[in-house]
């Protein structure tokens, strides 16, 4: 996925949360839900500019986009440049790990899933939020712009191929929240 669509439109992107407050509060409150108490192991891949990992206390980020990086350090997330597909982070070194809205980005969503298992401590937790394909809110996304300016270069994917994926990953799924449209996956590493 080329990230030039997000060194473009981030201010847009990040402005969406703004305007979008109800539903973003919605996503929050249903990812905080699931997501382990974060601690200083806690981390946020595909960080974006922030405002998921700001709110629930995770404190670390990895994102490819230099510009979603400038918004992110603003809120006080220390970043990892890179991409969710070649971490630079060791073995089994964090806790829990937070994805969201990302997977439909990823160049290699199983290499990344795999990346994810490999750094989380034995028994951490994945949580995976998304946007699922065949559902009509990414098309009313797309006609509002912000967010949807960068949902257009998305690929879509069904609750049961991420489930499919972190199961080949060696993830053991252990919640599902699917209602609305946004899909929210907590996931085990066996």
């Amino acid at each position: 996925m080329p990230q030039d669509v997000f060194e473009e439109y981030a201010d847009d992107y990040d402005r969406w949360f703004d305007e979008h407050r109800d539903e973003y509060l919605a996503e929050l409150s249903r990812i905080r839900r699931v997501l382990p108490a974060p601690d200083s192991r806690s981390i946020e891949v595909g960080v974006g500019s922030g405002r998921f990992a700001e709110q629930l206390g995770i404190m670390l980020g990895v994102e490819p986009s230099r510009a979603l990086c400038r918004i992110a350090r603003k809120r006080g997330i220390k970043l990892i440049q890179g991409k969710a597909e070649a971490l630079l982070i060791k073995d089994d070194t964090c806790s829990s790990v937070l994805l969201v809205t990302v997977i439909c980005y990823l160049d290699d969503p199983l290499a990344a899933l795999c990346e994810l298992h490999r750094i989380l401590f034995p028994e951490g937790v994945l949580i995976v939020a998304f946007i699922e394909r065949g559902k009509q809110i990414h098309l009313k996304y797309l006609r509002e712009g912000g967010k949807g300016l960068v949902l257009s270069h998305a690929r879509f994917y069904s609750e049961e191929e991420v489930i499919t994926s972190l199961e080949i990953a060696g993830f053991a799924v252990i919640e599902i929240d699917s209602r609305v449209v946004f899909c929210v996956i907590a996931a085990r590493k066996d």
